[in-house]
């Protein structure tokens, strides 16, 4: 494993993490507990020291999977990520009810025991529309000095909230966004600001939801419980064809690689990026996803990727 410095935070976070949305097994089809289980053991015994979790992820049962985890290693060695922002506010026909700063210190302290620890060291925004940021600020300064989370950040590509909450916490530590060949936009203002003021990037969806693993035809067909099924149907159709062709013309540029350790090699070229979060729900795919790290992208293999994805698919917000 290669690890990186996590802007002002002074963490030094290994390039590959573990993003754990689907094993909260509620939005990617199907999980066995004890596989997630084994899924980030595995990622440990390679070097990844990075884990993003959320009280969203299956309404807290991802945390409380992690929580497992974290109770038979140095807790001192891992680096845990959190969020909070979407649990109650997921449905976007009713009003934010994070109006209060205590409800946001309640989640809170209600994540650190499904965790099973007394702090989480990045603690973020999950959010995507500019609302309620000074009740965020107010409730991130107050668990920070209470040191129950240690760095403040944002997960969220609207650059106009990143300000915003920057300001409001008087500079916030880590941005974490969605950032894959698939979606360059953030190359053109996100990742430039997030480098001048030495904010710490975690990018998530570098492999594009799956579409830059390869496994996906235009046969695919998804489970109910997995959130990508609209692809498939109706309007969203057209652009999963395209994608999923981009990612076949992605294969010249293999060299040995997988497609996915392409993809995610694209993103770890970028020098604002401190790591990449790839999601994995078994051993396997961990240890696919960590090799990523020892095949690391040259200038021109980089410059021919972009050829490809300008061809196949405009950058898009």
């Amino acid at each position: 494993m290669k690890y990186r410095t996590l802007g002002k935070t002074g963490l030094q976070v290994s390039e590959i993490g573990l993003g754990m949305w689907a094993i909260g097994g509620d939005a990617w089809g199907p999980v066995d507990d004890e596989e997630s289980l084994a899924a980030i053991r595995r990622a440990w015994d390679l070097g990844v020291n990075f884990f993003d979790t959320s009280d969203q992820y299956g309404f807290g049962h991802s945390e409380e999977v992690l929580g497992r985890f974290l109770a038979g290693v140095p807790r001192d060695q891992i680096i845990v990520a959190s969020k909070v922002g979407l649990f109650r506010g997921e449905d976007q026909s009713v009003p934010n009810p994070y109006s209060s700063v205590d409800l946001v210190v309640h989640d809170c302290e209600q994540s650190l025991k499904r965790l099973g620890t007394d702090h989480i060291d990045v603690y973020q925004d999950h959010l995507w529309w500019d609302e309620n940021v000074e009740i965020f600020a107010e409730a991130f300064l107050r668990l920070r000095d209470a040191g129950k989370v240690r760095f403040l950040g944002v997960s969220t590509n609207d650059m106009s909230y990143i300000e915003h909450f920057d300001r409001a916490v008087g500079g916030m530590d880590t941005l974490q966004i969605d950032y894959s060949i698939l979606n360059r936009q953030p190359e053109q203002d996100t990742l430039p600001y997030c480098q001048e003021r030495n904010i710490g990037v975690i990018a998530r969806g570098s492999l594009g939801m799956g579409k830059l693993t390869g496994k996906f035809t235009p046969d695919t067909t998804f489970p109910e419980s997995d959130w990508r099924r609209s692809w498939v149907e109706g309007d969203e159709r057209a652009e999963f064809l395209r994608d999923i062709h981009m990612a076949n013309e992605l294969r010249s540029v293999q060299n040995g690689r997988t497609l996915a350790q392409l993809a995610l090699g694209y993103v770890l070229a970028n020098p604002a990026v401190s790591l990449t979060i790839p999601g994995a729900k078994n051993p396997r795919q961990v240890e696919q996803n960590v090799a990523a790290v020892e095949h690391p992208l040259s200038a021109e293999e980089v410059a021919r990727i972009r050829e490809i994805a300008e061809q196949g698919q405009p950058a898009h917000p």
